[in-house]
C-alpha cells in the first residue's frame, strides 16, 4: 500500500514514526519519552526518591513518567478554580500522589479487596475513589511509602503498572462476565491474555497518548465501548458462531468522536492479536507533533475505517479478518447491574450503588466482609461507578442486600438518580479540575431524591469539574462541565447525550450556565419537563431531540 495514501503532500508533518526513521522528538513530551522509557522510572522510585523524599524528584519524572506506575501529583488544598490555567504546576500540586490501582475487567477476589482496603486506611487517609474505568484510585499517598504499596499489591496480583501514561490504560469487560444468565459470550480470557502478553511490554509503552480498550460478551454492551480506542462487543456470526465486532477510534474530551465499526468478526482467541495490531497502528502511525491531536480518533478522522481495517489487514495481521453482523442494539432498561439478578449457574449477582463511587478503605473492608458472609469471594467494579458481588446463593441474597443498605451502599431501594449519577474528582484532589465535583453531585442526588421520590425513569447525570470529560459529559442525558460563572462555580449544560441505544453526543445551549446553588432547581425543571411529555417508552435523549429549547433551560 503506498503511504502516500495515509499521508497525503498537502497534509502537515503529524510527527508519525512510520514516516520518521529517526522518531525526531517533536515536543517535550515526546523528547521526555525519548530521554527514558516511561517504565524505567520505577527503579528510581525505589532506590532514590522513596529514600530520599518529594523533593528530590525532577520535573520530567514527577510530571512524567512517574504516570506509567499510575502517580499523579494531587492538587494542594486551598487552590480556587479560577487560578488553575494560571499557576505552574508545582504551584498546583502537592507533596501527595493520587496512585491508581488497575483493575483489568474490573475483578477483585476477597484478599485483592482487603489489600487495597487496608492500602486505603494505612497509606491513603482512608480514601478510596471506584472510577468510571473500572480503577481504584486512592489519594494522600507519600512516595516514600510507594515500594511498600508496590509490594503488597503485587502480592495479590494486583499492580499499578501503566494505570496512567502514553499506554494501554486498563482493559474494560463486562462486570458480570462468566456468569451472566444472558452473556453471547465471554471475554474474559481475552482481557487475561492482553493484560499477561502486553501490559508492560516496551513495544507498547510510548503510544502517542492514552490508549483505552473495552471487551464485553454481554448484550447490554455494558463497557461504554463506543468512547474507547478499540473495542470487542459480543455478537453471533451466522455462520462462525459467537465472537466479536471490532470498533477503533472513540475518545471524548474537548473534541469527542465515538468510535467506527470496521465490519470484521474477530474470534475470541483472536481479540489479543487484532488488538496488538491497533495498538501497533496508533503507535506507528499516530500523531505525535501535537499533544491536542495525538489521540487515535484523529487518525480514524483521517483514514476512515475501510482504510483503517487494510492497513491492519495487510501490515499488521498478515491475514484478511472475516466481514461480521453489526451487534443488535442492547435491551431496553439500565444496565448499570444495580439490584439482584440471576446468574447462569442458579446464584444471584448483587449490584450495588455507592454515591458517585466515592468510598473508603474502611467501606471497602466491609464489603469484602459482607461478601464473604454471603458465601461470595469476589466482586466486580463497573464502568458507572458500582460495585458487584458475584456468587450469592438464593437464600444468603436478603441478609446481604440488607446489610450493604445498612453501609449506603443502595440496592434494592437505589433511587434513579443514585443509580444514573457519576463524579470524576474534581477540584478535591485533581490539578485540572474548576469546579469541585464529588460532595456536590450527591448533595445534587440527595436533593432531587426529597424533590422527585415518585420519578423512576432511567437518567445519567454525569458531573465533571473541566473540560477533560473524565466523568464522560457528552454522553449523559444531563452532563455538566465545570466552569466559572461570574463569581461562583457553575456549569455548561450538555443535553441527551448516551451509549447504547442512545448512542449520540449531548448538545449543549447557546449562553446556558448554571450557577452551581441553582443546578439542583436546574434539573428537576428540566426532569419535570420530560416526565411530563414523554410518551410511552421514550428515554429522556429521545425526548431532548424534539423537546422545545425553553423546556430544556
Amino acid at each position: 500500500m503506498a503511504l502516500t495514501r495515509i499521508a497525503p503532500p498537502a497534509k502537515r508533518d503529524e510527527g508519525q514514526w512510520a514516516f520518521d526513521e529517526a522518531r525526531t522528538p517533536l515536543n517535550g513530551n515526546e523528547q521526555m519519552k525519548q530521554d527514558a522509557d516511561g517504565l524505567s522510572v520505577r527503579h528510581r522510585i525505589e532506590t532514590i526518591y522513596a529514600r530520599e523524599g518529594f523533593a528530590s524528584i525532577p520535573g520530567d519524572d514527577l510530571r512524567g513518567r512517574m504516570r506509567w506506575w499510575g502517580l499523579y501529583t494531587q492538587r494542594k488544598p486551598g487552590i480556587d478554580g479560577g487560578k488553575t490555567a494560571t499557576l505552574e504546576p508545582e504551584e498546583l500540586e502537592d507533596e501527595y500522589f493520587m496512585l491508581r490501582v488497575r483493575v483489568d475487567g474490573g475483578a477483585l477476589d476477597l484478599t485483592q479487596l482487603r489489600t487495597v482496603a487496608q492500602i486505603s486506611t494505612e497509606f491513603g487517609r482512608d480514601t478510596a475513589d471506584i472510577t468510571d474505568r473500572q480503577n481504584i484510585q486512592l489519594h494522600w499517598v507519600r512516595v516514600e511509602d510507594v515500594p511498600e504499596i508496590w509490594r503488597r499489591l503485587e502480592g495479590v496480583g494486583l499492580s499499578t503498572q501503566e494505570a496512567c501514561g502514553d499506554v494501554p490504560r486498563v482493559i474494560l469487560g463486562s462486570p458480570v462476565a462468566g456468569i451472566a444468565a444472558d452473556e453471547i459470550i465471554d471475554g474474559t480470557p481475552a482481557v487475561h491474555a492482553i493484560a499477561e502478553r502486553y501490559i508492560g511490554d516496551p513495544e507498547f509503552s510510548n503510544l502517542p497518548r492514552k490508549f483505552k480498550t473495552a471487551i464485553s460478551g454481554s448484550p447490554h454492551q455494558d463497557v461504554a465501548h463506543e468512547i474507547n480506542d478499540v473495542a470487542f462487543i459480543g455478537v453471533v456470526h451466522p455462520e462462525l458462531g459467537a465472537g466479536f465486532d471490532l470498533w477503533v477510534g472513540g475518545a471524548l474530551s474537548t473534541n469527542p468522536m465515538l468510535g467506527k465499526r470496521l465490519g470484521t468478526f474477530v474470534s475470541l482467541e483472536r481479540i489479543p492479536e487484532v488488538w496488538a495490531g491497533v495498538a501497533g497502528i496508533f503507535r506507528d502511525y499516530g500523531y505525535r507533533r501535537l499533544r491536542t491531536r495525538a489521540r487515535l480518533k484523529f487518525l480514524m478522522a483521517d483514514w476512515g475505517p475501510e482504510l483503517f481495517r487494510e492497513v491492519l489487514e495487510t501490515e499488521y495481521l498478515g491475514y484478511a479478518l472475516p466481514d461480521g453482523p453489526e451487534p443488535p442494539p442492547p435491551p431496553t432498561g439500565r444496565r448499570d447491574h444495580v439490584g439482584v439478578h440471576p446468574q447462569n449457574d442458579g446464584r444471584f449477582y448483587v449490584g450495588t450503588a455507592p454515591t458517585v463511587g466515592r468510598v473508603s478503605g474502611t467501606l471497602l473492608a466491609r464489603v469484602a466482609d459482607l461478601a464473604e458472609a454471603a458465601g461470595s469471594d469476589r466482586v466486580r467494579l463497573t464502568t458507572e461507578q458500582k460495585i458487584v458481588v458475584l456468587d450469592v446463593a438464593a437464600e444468603k441474597v436478603d441478609d446481604l442486600v440488607e446489610a450493604l443498605e445498612d453501609e449506603g451502599l443502595f440496592v434494592r431501594s437505589a433511587s434513579t438518580f443514585r443509580r444514573g449519577t457519576i463524579a470524576c474528582t474534581g477540584i478535591e484532589f485533581c490539578k485540572l479540575a474548576i469546579v469541585e465535583t464529588k460532595a456536590r453531585a450527591a448533595r445534587i442526588i440527595g436533593e432531587l431524591e426529597d424533590r422527585l421520590p415518585t420519578f423512576d425513569q432511567p437518567i445519567r447525570i454525569n458531573v465533571n469539574g473541566c473540560p477533560n470529560s473524565c466523568a464522560r459529559i457528552q454522553t449523559a442525558d444531563i452532563g455538566l462541565k465545570g466552569v466559572l460563572a461570574g463569581d461562583e462555580e457553575g456549569y455548561q449544560v450538555h443535553l441527551g447525550g448516551g451509549l447504547g441505544l442512545t448512542s449520540g453526543l449531548g448538545h449543549s445551549l447557546r449562553g446556558l450556565r448554571v450557577p452551581s446553588s441553582e443546578l439542583p432547581d436546574y434539573i428537576e425543571r428540566v426532569v419535570t419537563h420530560y416526565d411530563e411529555q414523554r410518551e410511552e417508552g421514550e428515554l429522556f435523549a429521545q425526548w431532548v431531540q424534539r423537546a422545545d429549547e425553553e423546556d430544556l433551560r
